[in-house]
């Protein structure tokens, strides 16, 4: 299968701001159909147009869907983000309206809500928190060298494959302690899964007749079956035994609530480690690179004064929205905005648009490698459901452009930019480079 012929996408910061700004008619904004999310301008300008006229927007969607709010603003993202009471996790976090049976059977960690979510979320914390994470930095250097004096020797390569992807999914290989030989299945299985609308990605398309029979896995997707399969395979082996890696932890910790992991739980779990373990930050990585690329002189700020690059990544984490929204449902009849949300609704907070408001942030549409106070909510914003990885993903993209960076005197553009088919996740499918080293 390929996918719908893709349109140009800005590659100067000149076209960039010149697609920008050509206004959006409010009645022309479809965040429901996937086609105006394949070219990088076109959701920018509609959730311009939201934030400034509709920014709790009734979204009608195709049956058997039936509907959300969309909210695009940072302060009213942060209310939806921070009161789970009102607006729950519990009937799932993307637009799939799925019913109890589904609920039971798929949900994972992102699907819960209160002490089991803490409790769960509890069992693998102290793996991403900052003592052990610091404690990677040796390894993470040595991996992103390995990864660059590979990719930089060829002159002209995808950025994506050769160092977007490569990179996260020899660390995540290493968390879950498997073979680096695995390493490509890992990332297929994430294109595969999270990909589930993009025909070049999906086995079988979201909301396609196919896809009925796969409605009790996770995003609807086959490959989550070879997911499960090899996770329970780790489980056997390492169940009972004294490792430190994610998976000994999920199998030989019980929960802090005293109730332990069923099959279900691990299978699920293990998927969303496997899956949110490379995605995000991969095209965090991409998306940055090719931001760079459109703002040369970002480039050069950073070469001349590398210690600009922690402020950068925060800037970095902003700009490219790598997930562009998370749902929530909500619990009662409650006004947000000025608009009367019922109980039942869905309530989709778009982090991509709150992460260019205005009110929040000064020229968002430009990248600022020194931008200071960077609210964004790309992890979240004062939720129980804050990313876990985050630190984890902000020093794996601090340490790969405080290795590549210096290496190269230029780089430039080589191909074409094409996007993952999606409004959940904002990926880059290839970023052609040329490249001339110091």
């Amino acid at each position: 299968m390929t996918s719908p012929t893709a349109r140009a996408v800005p590659t100067t910061r000149a076209e960039l701001r010149a697609a920008l700004d050509e206004p959006m008619p409010l009645d022309q904004v479809d965040l429901a159909d996937l086609d105006n999310f394949a070219d990088g301008v076109t959701p920018w300008r509609m959730f311009h147009t939201l934030r400034h006229q509709d920014p709790i927007h009734w979204q009608p969607e195709e049956a058997p869907d039936s509907g959300f709010w969309a909210v695009t603003r940072h302060a009213d993202i942060a209310r939806v983000d921070r009161d789970a009471e009102t607006f729950t996790s519990t009937k799932f976090v993307n637009l799939e309206e799925v019913d109890e049976d589904q609920i039971k059977k798929r949900a994972s960690i992102l699907e819960l809500d209160g002490v089991r979510h803490r409790a769960l979320r509890s069992v693998i914390q102290r793996q991403f928190g900052a003592g052990v994470i610091n404690s990677y930095t040796d390894f993470l250097r040595g991996l992103t060298a390995t990864t660059l004096d590979a990719a930089l020797a060829k002159g002209t390569f995808d950025f994506v494959a050769d160092v977007s992807a490569d990179f996260p999914i020899n660390v995540l290989a290493r968390l879950l302690d498997v073979p680096p030989k695995d390493n490509q299945r890992l990332i297929d299985w994430g294109n595969r899964i999270i990909g589930n609308t993009d025909p070049d990605y999906a086995d079988v398309l979201l909301n396609s007749a196919e896809s009925e029979q796969y409605r009790d896995l996770p995003f609807r997707s086959p490959a989550s079956l070879e997911v499960f399969e090899y996770g329970r395979e780790l489980a056997r082996q390492r169940r009972g035994g004294d490792g430190t890696d994610l998976v000994s932890k999920l199998v030989n910790t019980t929960p802090r609530d005293g109730v332990p992991l069923s099959a279900q739980d691990f299978d699920n779990y293990f998927l969303l480690l496997v899956v949110a373990g490379n995605e995000t930050t991969r095209h965090t990585i991409s998306h940055s690179m090719l931001a760079l690329l459109q703002h040369p002189e970002q480039l050069a700020r950073l070469k001349d004064d590398p210690s600009l690059i922690p402020t950068a990544v925060e800037e970095f984490l902003r700009w490219a929205s790598p997930v562009y929204h998370f749902r929530r449902t909500a619990t009662r009849d409650v006004e947000l905005g000025g608009k009367q949300v019922k109980e039942g609704d869905k309530v989709v907070m778009w982090f991509a648009s709150g992460n260019r408001d205005e009110d929040v942030f000064d020229n968002p549409y430009d990248l600022d490698v020194t931008r200071t106070d960077n609210d964004h909510v790309t992890f979240g914003k004062g939720s129980p459901h804050l990313c876990l990885g985050n630190l984890l993903a902000r020093t794996e993209i601090r340490i790969m452009f405080e290795e590549l960076i210096p290496r190269i005197a230029d780089i430039k553009l080589a191909g074409d930019v094409p996007r993952v088919r999606s409004n959940f996740v904002n990926g880059i499918k290839k970023l052609p480079v040329e490249v001339t080293l110091t």
